[in-house]
């Protein structure tokens, strides 16, 4: 799902591919120009937030823009002073040094929504709709639900500011009061620096790669790299959303690294949402997840290096030596030991889906299994299960015949997903909570019962939930679903074949499962 993060993200982290592709840059930037755009759910002053409901549709003029105030030319002069004194504040602060001036430009939100739609061409919105639809398929977005219209509905209401590496800019607001927008402009500042240290758009480029666009079968080490995106998009925001925090706090005389309780308050002010940040609240919780995921997850990464190397560890060594996955963002300590995990198996997808057409394929990272699990289990059960992730991986195919006709066309999605988990009792309750999942996600499920003697539902009181083990099925309106449970190894196949099913099973499992 990592795409569908990143495509989300670069098109609007445009926003994301949490199994998936579509999502790129974690707040509404676009990112295949790797523009940095700060939103209302990235800064302070633009608090987000809940209640997932359907979003509304986009307004050439909505009542916020009526209620713009333009600063004067005076206050313009003053807030172009002001960039050299915050660029020089971030600068010793980050240790990062500053090799030339940033240019600054007053922009209007008609400009800024401009500038960033026009990078929706038809290639990021072929990838969108690909990302949409996996993501419905795994129950993360509503059926009914138009990602691209809540796109185009967010970028109006959230943006607040950003940084142009193609044009070495920042962008003020002629919106924004001069006092909000200093904060802000710590962030973006953050930006030029880090564009001056590595190049942002070539560093960003080196997570790129989307594997549903690829011919070639991606390789286990494809796959782990898969996040690669995602994690830079956590390092380069974590490391502006900690500029603009210690700035705000600078005049107390406290430090980010120190004061732990006041950043825990400021961060989750910004997660509090307002009559102002209506489409944010609607988005359902993937999408929330998703678009703050590089600030809240990424500052903490920041903050911790911080704390055990100081500013050189947070930000010079790790523009040069980034985390390539999600769980070295979520936990930073996996990063700071070098941790590593041993490549999981993955199958000839070439040959077992011979009588499909792939659609989608790519990574599902320690995130989107938090985002899974918050989904179906609440977060507690997510914070408590996600550290346990030990990989993971989907494959998303339609079926090949007659692939013109109408039947074909309409077919449902399949789907292969594979998960890792650090033992087998983790990885059985990971199955009760997805098996949890297919009651809401489909309109009729039935188990077919008396399968293999191995198969077994309990209840283990330190799991707070449900164990599945052993393999179990059901039948659904969109055909058959299979959960299997081997060791720490958990498969699901969804309305796909039996006989593809049982060949995926051999694979993934090393063995052909216990015959019934």
């Amino acid at each position: 799902m990592n795409k569908a993060k990143a495509h989300v993200f670069e098109v609007v982290w445009l926003l994301l591919a949490v199994v998936l592709s579509a999502a790129t840059s974690a707040s509404p930037a676009i990112a295949q120009d790797t523009s940095r755009v700060e939103t209302s759910a990235a800064s302070a002053q633009f608090p987000a937030a809940q209640e997932p409901t359907k979003p509304p549709p986009p307004t050439p003029e909505s009542s916020k823009d009526k209620d713009d105030v333009k600063i004067t030319a005076r206050q313009a002069d003053e807030l172009f002073h002001s960039v050299d004194q915050i660029l020089d504040f971030d600068s010793k602060q980050t240790g990062l040094p500053i090799k030339r001036e940033v240019k600054r430009k007053l922009t209007s939100r008609d400009e800024v929504v401009a500038f960033l739609t026009k990078h929706l061409n038809d290639e990021d919105t072929k990838r969108l709709r690909r990302s949409e639809l996996v993501l419905k398929k795994f129950g993360l977005l509503p059926h009914d639900f138009n990602l691209e219209t809540f796109l185009v509905a967010l970028l109006r209401e959230e943006v607040a500011g950003y940084y142009d590496p193609k044009t070495k800019t920042v962008n003020l607001l002629d919106w924004i009061p001069i006092e909000e927008q200093e904060p802000v402009m710590a962030h973006e500042l953050t930006h030029a620096l880090q564009d001056q240290a590595v190049g942002l758009q070539k560093w960003m480029k080196k997570g790129e790669k989307d594997l549903a666009e690829i011919k070639k079968d991606p390789t286990a080490a494809d796959i782990e790299n898969d996040e690669m995106d995602n994690s830079r998009e956590a390092v380069i925001e974590g490391q502006a959303q900690a500029m603009m925090f210690q700035y705000a706090i600078a005049p107390t005389g406290r430090s980010i690294t120190t004061s732990p309780a006041m950043v825990d308050a400021m961060q989750e002010e910004t997660l509090t949402g307002t009559s102002g940040t209506k489409v944010f609240n609607s988005a359902p919780i993937f999408l929330k997840e998703s678009l703050t995921f590089p600030y809240t997850y990424g500052m903490d990464f920041v903050v911790k290096l911080m704390q055990k190397g100081g500013k050189e560890k947070a930000f010079a060594a790790v523009l040069q030596n980034p985390p390539h996955t999600t769980r070295q963002i979520m936990q930073p300590e996996t990063y700071l030991s070098g941790e590593k995990i041993d490549p999981m198996r993955v199958p000839d997808f070439k040959h077992d889906f011979k009588e499909y057409q792939k659609f989608d394929i790519g990574a599902m990272g320690e995130f989107d299994v938090a985002v899974l699990i918050e989904e179906y289990a609440g977060k507690p059960t997510s914070k408590r299960m996600y550290p346990e992730w030990r990989g993971g991986y989907y494959y998303a195919a339609k079926p090949k015949t007659d692939h013109k006709s109408d039947s074909a066309r309409t077919a449902p999605l399949a789907l292969l997903y594979v998960s890792r988990w650090s033992s087998a009792d983790k990885a059985a309750e990971f199955a009760g909570i997805y098996a949890h999942s297919l009651h809401q996600r489909y309109k009729k499920t039935e188990e077919v019962m008396g399968q293999s003697p191995d198969r077994s539902t309990t209840q283990n009181a330190e799991a707070e939930s449900e164990l599945l083990q052993g393999r179990h099925e059901w039948n659904t309106e969109n055909g058959s679903v299979i959960i299997e449970e081997q060791g720490d190894t958990v498969l699901v196949s969804e309305s796909l074949d039996p006989g593809t099913t049982a060949t995926l099973e051999t694979e993934v499992f090393g063995a052909p499962p216990e015959s019934k």
